[in-house]
């Protein structure tokens, strides 16, 4: 079988565009004026596949201009040249096209009745996040897909930071810690246990509903507590989180709570600053050797408002790479969803605080065992 060629569509392409789109598609086509259109967008990618002078298949990627997402918006075999492969080749060529462009995640639609389209999805890796009903002319359903393409390179300016996802809702805290830790000593536990311990340790007894969350002084003195160096960094005073709950018995038990962390921290030789960590900040530290854990808002990732602790792991010029402890099978993730996600700066500015009238910004900063 004669060399399948990939290469960036050209104007000279615009009459073979259109009619490969008729031969594949009797509804739903792009018009050649779509195709006129984003042939002199730059940001966007037209990819067509030739074979034997032939144009034989295209995937239009579009890149999002305000967010780190690509989107595969078309993709089209002629039917002559199906099952050969080519579609996969395509899409493996759409990817290295976005990710040399900084773009995270790739999308993509597809209809609910195209088995086979969905299975090859799948097999590359495409995990379902959503359904758009009535989505095309003839009133069908489409499937959203999407697949992380961005990975970060490990490189030696920074430590690397094993992974370790967390085994209940409420041990995010306990469970970024254990990564940072685990990092700096070989020898710390990485376990179940190790994590209910700490949770048991650093809990704020109440917060939002359900089992209690883990607070910056808790984790600070946990770390201390395996030996660790500790400083944590809180832009507010006084007890936290008392704004989740309503109850007056339960914002007293709060207040005794964080006046118990106090006095053991006052023990201690943890550095505690009522300032925000800033990105300059997270960065010193990790070329010095130590790990940042941050408390962040969900809302950027999956729009749920909820403090959450994450582990940073690196910071490059365009982003800042957590591992989340988070994982959720039901959506489909694994852990390498999870592991160094690469999240742009500015965003990541926009999440690491929680709350609205008077944002908290928390974070503990885990270096090397002590000595002595």
């Amino acid at each position: 079988m004669p060399d399948v060629t990939l290469r960036q569509a050209a104007s000279t392409d615009l009459d073979n565009l259109v009619q490969l789109e008729h031969r594949c598609f009797s509804d739903d086509r792009l018009s050649r004026r779509s195709f006129r259109r984003f042939l002199e967008m730059p940001r966007d990618r037209l990819i067509v596949a030739e074979q034997d002078g032939e144009l034989i298949g295209y995937c239009l990627v579009l890149m999002n201009a305000a967010t780190r997402l690509a989107r595969i918006y078309s993709i089209a075999v002629a039917p002559a040249a199906r099952g050969r492969g080519i579609g996969e080749m395509l899409i493996r060529e759409a990817e290295k096209e976005a990710a040399e462009a900084d773009r995270i995640i790739m999308r993509l639609e597809v209809r609910e009745d195209n088995p086979g389209a969905i299975n090859l999805y799948k097999r590359l890796g495409y995990r379902q996040f959503g359904t758009y009903r009535d989505y095309y002319e003839d009133h069908g359903n489409a499937l959203r897909f999407e697949r992380r393409i961005l990975y970060y390179e490990p490189s030696r300016e920074f430590v690397p930071v094993p992974y370790y996802p967390q085994t209940t809702e409420f041990t995010c805290g306990p469970s970024a810690l254990i990564m940072a830790m685990a990092a700096l000593d070989e020898n710390q536990p990485v376990t179940t246990l190790e994590e209910l311990k700490i949770w048991r340790e650093a809990t704020t007894i109440f917060m939002l509903a359900g089992h209690g969350g883990c607070g910056p002084h808790g984790l600070a003195l946990a770390c201390w507590n395996r030996g660790f160096d500790a400083s944590a960094w809180i832009s507010q005073e006084g007890a936290l989180f008392k704004d989740t709950v309503r109850n007056e018995d339960k914002k007293r038990v709060l207040e005794l709570v964080h006046e118990g962390f106090l006095h053991d921290i006052g023990a201690t030789g943890i550095q505690l600053h009522h300032d925000p960590l800033t990105l300059e900040g997270m960065e010193n530290a990790l070329h010095e050797g130590r790990i940042p854990v941050i408390l962040i808002s969900t809302w950027q990732l999956n729009r749920s408002r909820v403090p959450h602790w994450v582990t940073v792991c690196a910071i490059d010029e365009e982003f800042v790479y957590l591992h989340d402890p988070e994982i959720d099978v039901q959506a489909g993730e694994t852990v390498a969803d999870k592991q160094y996600l690469p999240v742009d700066k500015r965003v990541f500015t926009r999440m690491s605080s929680y709350g609205r009238n008077q944002p908290l910004q928390a974070a503990v900063i885990v270096g090397p065992k002590r000595i002595g």
